[in-house]
């Protein structure tokens, strides 16, 4: 199958690291994030595909200070951007950026407690979030969309580190350990089952597909590789989607069924099944973005988010 073009338009107007962690996850303490993570921020800009054509236009930088921006989840049509932002202390608190009023919120506010990885919940009333507990306990709880109403989603299953929403009830985990391990939780009767271990941080829904989507670290010729893989949660077959890109670990599917992936300031885009592998999208150097990490595509496929470093 012939690769699809790759068409790149960016408006010169106007990042990043990953959370750092022996176990690849959150870290012991925010503080300890707030202090050894590097500044990250996070860019939004139009996404435009149609027939294996791919089009960014018109970046913005929603984000702009000297500290840790980053886990971008878009609202219902793109609409806003929920994020964690660490302040100076090592606080960590949810925040909304909404594109109509081009302003950020503080949602949670939280004074003894971190939150982390907010993501909206089925139903589009409610987001979920990894919250680090006074006690350091780190479980996944739930807040309406004020950043109100706290409630924990799986009270047993810890410590979370990133999730994501497969169904209204079913939710694929990355939780912590040595190894991490990929675990399928029902909320309704709270069992989580491990279906794979050694895995990464990136775990989404495929679009328009009842499957999830992780990578599973596997050692081949004594170099590690990540495998980008899929999950029924029902059955727990896995089907490999590609090989992630060396040294990157964050990926984000388009709506129609690309994986968007980086390396260093440089996009990539796979489809899955062509033997042509990854095709460069576009170098964001050029508008000043260098060292992205996660990204971000919204519900209706219309925007990317990518978290980065500012381009010396």
């Amino acid at each position: 199958m012939a690769l699809p073009a790759v068409i790149m338009v960016l408006s010169v107007s106007a990042l990043g690291m990953p959370l750092s962690s022996s176990a690849d996850g959150l870290p012991s303490t925010p503080l300890a994030l707030a202090q050894a993570a590097p500044g990250t921020d996070i860019w939004v800009m139009d996404l435009q595909e149609s027939s294996g054509q791919i089009r960014i236009s018109n970046p913005i930088r929603i984000t702009d200070r000297a500290g840790y921006d980053n886990q971008p989840h878009f609202g219902p049509g793109g609409a806003y951007v929920l994020y964690t932002s660490i302040d100076e202390s090592g606080q960590a608190d949810i925040f909304r950026y909404d594109f109509s009023s081009g302003q950020s919120e503080n949602l949670t506010r939280t004074a003894s407690e971190s939150e982390y990885s907010a993501t909206l919940m089925p139903g589009g009333d409610r987001f979920s979030a990894i919250r680090v507990e006074a006690d350091s306990t780190q479980r996944l709880w739930s807040f309406d969309l004020s950043g109100s109403d706290p409630q924990v989603i799986l009270h047993s299953v810890m410590p979370v580190g990133y999730h994501a929403w497969i169904d209204a009830e079913t939710l694929a985990l990355f939780v912590l350990g040595s190894p991490a391990t990929l675990q399928i939780a029902v909320t309704g009767t709270q069992a989580a089952q491990i279906y794979a271990q050694d895995i990464g941080r990136s775990i989404h829904k495929v679009p328009h597909h009842r499957l999830a989507s992780f990578i599973h670290w596997e050692t081949s010729d004594s170099e590690r590789v990540g495998v980008i893989e899929t999950i029924d949660p029902d059955s727990g077959e896995t089907e490999v989607a590609g090989v992630a890109l060396e040294g990157s670990q964050d990926y984000a599917w388009t709506g129609e069924g690309a994986i968007l992936m980086a390396s260093g300031s440089t996009l990539f885009s796979l489809t899955p099944g062509d033997e042509a592998g990854w095709r460069e999208v576009a170098d964001l150097a050029a508008v000043g973005i260098d060292g992205i990490s996660r990204l971000a595509v919204s519900p209706d496929g219309n925007r990317l988010a990518v978290v980065g470093e500012e381009a010396e």
